[in-house]
């Protein structure tokens, strides 16, 4: 008899093993064939991103920063901040829209530059420098004449760009502490950029030479530790481009790969050999840009009827040459990049996309978008009287 009730007793569980074994299984399968779904139907994906991820907003249903009409502001977003500068005051505020911080910055004109957790602002055509740490001045300073440019890698490195000086360009690097390390002469030609490694060992510089006919454009490499005890003996390699071609932007990624940006393409300095990245010969590129992390893009512009066209982003990986494709069924008007983020506008509404070629957020405006400002975080869409703040 006991043997019996415990025949029946294990028949019960194994029933209930079968049972639960194959509810499992069909919910891994139905995961499994939406995910497919998903990312192989246009129209799918549409109707999730919208209706179950809720990545589409508009401007009546975001949070927002108030702006004084009758004051002129400028507006920066880094990190998971929104920083606005007004009157020698930087106010940062949280992605909710509630201020955290103010600063007090003697800057009317900033120029700006961030990454990671650190912020550098500066007088554009001026002479005081600032660098902020999360919400926090970590230091400032003063420079001899006066500053067109600013760069922070994501270690808190800073380098600037002075002019109008007895040198036609003088490149100024402090460390995280705001010492400074050393001075770069440039007597003929001017600065079109600058980028410090990620591993803080080297200091590149994009330079035009228009002193000829014909536009000459380089790049050297200073060793940021020889210059530190000898400036005059740290270039360690100069790229001369092809006469003509004029270099626009430069950007260290992982493993000291320097991507370059010039009119005609992007191109990829690894290994002491420079090789193209994109080619924009027989191809309408209305946008590039390398301000991302590990990625280029180029946006084109291809015909889709009539009077139509789409703007086609080719979003190329710096490390495995692959490339990804977002397409949207409209012409771009501006673009903004950071991190992992790319953001097109394309009048009333914005998309943000991720380098991997998914849309992260679409934002639909009730007017004409004309300014946003992005970080890897949160984006904001700037309007005369407010700032509506994107999650991203």
């Amino acid at each position: 008899m006991k043997d019996y009730w415990e025949e029946t007793e294990q028949k019960k569980v194994s029933k209930k093993k079968i049972v639960m074994i194959s509810i499992i299984a069909m919910i891994v399968i139905a995961i499994v064939a939406a995910i497919v779904v998903y990312y192989n139907n246009e129209q799918v994906r549409e109707w999730t991103d919208k209706n179950i991820f809720k990545k589409e907003v508009t401007q009546d249903n975001v949070n927002s920063i108030e702006l004084n009409e009758s004051q002129s502001s400028n507006i920066y977003a880094f990190n998971k901040y929104i920083g606005v500068l007004n009157k020698n005051q930087f106010t940062i505020y949280n992605n909710t829209g509630n201020e955290e911080k103010k600063l007090e910055v003697q800057v009317s004109t900033p120029v700006f530059n961030s990454a990671n957790r650190f912020l550098v602002i500066a007088e554009k055509k001026g002479k005081k420098l600032y660098l902020i740490t999360g919400k926090d001045i970590t230091w400032e300073t003063e420079v001899e004449g006066n500053i067109s440019q600013v760069h922070v890698n994501k270690n808190g490195y800073v380098a600037v760009v002075i002019t109008d000086t007895s040198y036609k360009t003088i490149i100024t690097m402090y460390n995280p502490e705001g010492k400074e390390m050393f001075k770069t002469y440039l007597s003929s030609t001017r600065t079109a950029d600058v980028a410090i490694s990620n591993d803080n060992k080297y200091l590149a510089i994009a330079e035009v030479d228009t002193s000829g006919t014909i536009i000459q454009s380089n790049i050297k490499i200073i060793s940021i530790e020889k210059a530190s005890s000898d400036p005059t003996n740290s270039l360690e390699n100069t790229y001369q481009s092809e006469s003509g071609k004029l270099i626009t932007n430069i950007k260290y990624q992982d493993k000291g790969r320097l991507v370059c940006m010039y009119t005609d393409g992007i191109y990829i300095i690894e290994n002491d050999q420079d090789t193209i990245l994109m080619d924009n010969k027989d191809k309408k590129i209305i946008f590039q840009s390398i301000e991302l992390t590990n990625c280029a893009i180029e946006i084109e512009e291809k015909s889709s009827g009539l009077f139509t066209a789409d703007s086609i982003v080719n979003i190329i990986n710096i490390e495995n040459k692959a490339t990804k494709e977002y397409t949207v069924d409209s012409i771009a008007k501006e673009i903004y990049t950071y991190d992992n983020i790319i953001a097109l506008n394309l009048g009333t509404e914005i998309e943000f996309m991720n380098t991997d070629g998914w849309l992260v957020k679409r934002y639909i405006a009730n007017q004409e978008i004309t300014n946003i400002v992005v970080s890897d975080n949160i984006a904001g869409i700037i309007y005369r009287d407010r700032i509506e703040i994107i999650n991203l």
